[in-house]
């Protein structure tokens, strides 16, 4: 996901001396998790595992920057193998014919000094949706291993009615309404920001 623009917030702790460049997503620590509402008794809970981003971040224009993301549909985990098997099928995302969900940025707006909203278009089982996440930076720094790369951290959070893309099983006894969270590390390249 060009995610450059989650980084909208982080610009402040940029110095104006940074320029445009492709900031790479760390797999290792970002996390995308939902939850359903199951019948109003309890949540259930699920993330996934495959994911890709692109990234590219201006802090001197931030409307320059841009994200896109890109999801394994297939790599849907909610902790239980029948369950999974069901998420997979025609009755949800339809993994076969739509193996991918994508989310690319159109806006941003900033809110606060660490915060920002973002707006983009996500397709889920090939119908897109306009949706929008609260941002949240939770620090930018040098990485304290490798100095020469700098490190942001960010939580988005936001909403999604599935059954405007078609997801329609279950619902309302099934939750439409889905929150999502997506805790995500980026690193800049080497040498290429520097930090206040």
């Amino acid at each position: 996901m060009k995610l450059t623009s989650l980084i909208l917030a982080g610009a402040l702790a940029v110095s104006p001396s940074a320029f445009a460049a492709d900031w790479t997503l760390d797999k290792s620590h970002t996390f995308i998790g939902f939850s359903v509402n199951h019948l109003g008794f309890s949540e259930t809970r699920g993330t996934f595992s495959e994911f890709d981003a692109d990234i590219t971040y201006d802090p001197a224009d931030i409307a320059a920057s841009s994200v896109s993301f890109t999801i394994d549909a297939a790599s849907v985990n909610t902790f239980w193998e029948a369950r999974d098997a069901h998420v997979r099928n025609a009755d949800f995302l339809d993994v076969e014919n739509h193996p991918t969900i994508t989310f690319v940025s159109t806006g941003v707006t900033p809110t606060g000094d660490d915060t920002a909203t973002l707006t983009g278009d996500m397709t889920i089982k090939g119908v897109t949706n306009e949706v929008s996440f609260d941002v949240t930076k939770r620090a930018m720094a040098a990485n304290p291993f490798n100095p020469a790369v700098a490190v942001a951290g960010f939580q988005l959070v936001g909403e999604i009615d599935r059954t405007e893309f078609g997801i329609n099983y279950g619902a309302p006894a099934i939750g439409a309404v889905m929150p999502v969270t997506i805790d995500l590390e980026i690193n800049a390249p080497a040498d290429s920001v520097a930090l206040n």
